[in-house]
């Protein structure tokens, strides 16, 4: 039996405050994506994650695709995702996802994943010929790969990154401190050791950081100098949002105007993009990032 870390802390803010309303999913292109990934048999990080973005971002025919599966080997304690021991993954995949994106005609797709610790190679083969088979099949799409935390399997990370995408992200989600707490599997440390690889590589590198989970502001600028100083190049800032009373409980709901303090600090820092906004995820307004 697997269990969620379930994190001690100030008493969650229950009330939302106006500035985080959610417009319901509607309209004719959200039919017609949701009917494509049902179809296709294919997983999007906007179902499994709960994103309050998906209305939005299906409604103008796109969405991020989440491979290798639904079921996380990691139990970070902020993530809707479920966790366990996942099944065997599905070889025909990157041909499933290829086609969805050329039906969908999608010009800058997003691809994710679970982790899948259990894989020697961490599903890095499935990673690159997903990213191969979209390319072929649509040689006008730009891609960008949001990849795992390898544990330090740098081969894998490579064949990952080596198979044409244009943007390679991994997500920090929090500040160092709160690490054991939100993502104890993971480590701040490496983490940025994987984005620097990344950019060492000639690959642009994007991440993202939740927040109101209990960081302040101080916590906040100096993850943005580890961030600038790995070579990492965009970054995004969003609220967190507790999926269910067994997760991470929300300590803060960051005000706009802290968000865009924050954007203007992070360019000035060094970032060439920053994207900072209570509503903003890691892939929200994605096709603005590409070089």
């Amino acid at each position: 039996m697997i269990e969620l870390n379930v994190v001690e802390g100030p008493e969650p803010r229950t009330r939302k405050p106006d500035w985080l309303r959610v417009k319901l999913p509607v309209g004719e292109n959200y039919r017609h994506v949701r009917q494509l990934v049902d179809q296709y048999k294919l997983h999007t990080i906007c179902q499994s994650g709960n994103c309050p973005n998906m209305g939005e971002c299906w409604g103008a025919g796109t969405a991020t695709f989440m491979i290798l599966g639904n079921v996380c080997t990691r139990s970070c304690s902020f993530c809707a995702v479920k966790t366990g021991r996942p099944v065997e993954y599905d070889e025909s995949e990157p041909d499933r996802v290829a086609q969805a994106i050329f039906l969908m005609q999608v010009r800058h797709a997003v691809i994710t994943s679970v982790n899948r610790d259990e894989l020697a190679d961490r599903g890095a083969e499935i990673w690159y010929q997903t990213v191969v088979a979209i390319k072929q099949r649509c040689p006008q799409t730009t891609i960008e790969t949001l990849i795992p935390d390898v544990k330090g399997t740098w081969s894998a990370l490579e064949r990952m990154i080596s198979a044409g995408q244009e943007i390679v992200s991994h997500n920090m989600e929090t500040v160092e401190r709160l690490y054991r707490q939100v993502r104890p599997q993971a480590r701040y440390a490496r983490s940025l050791e994987q984005l620097k690889r990344i950019r060492d590589f000639g690959k642009h590198t994007k991440t993202g950081l939740m927040l109101g989970l209990g960081e302040t502001r101080e916590e906040v600028l100096h993850a943005m100098d580890d961030l600038v100083a790995s070579g990492c190049e965009i970054l995004t800032l969003g609220q967190y949002l507790q999926p269910t009373k067994m997760h991470h409980p929300v300590v803060e709901y960051v005000h706009p105007d802290q968000f865009e303090e924050y954007r203007i600090r992070g360019l000035e820092k060094g970032f060439s993009y920053v994207e900072s906004g209570p509503m903003v995820r890691s892939s929200y307004h994605a096709e603005r990032h590409v070089f």
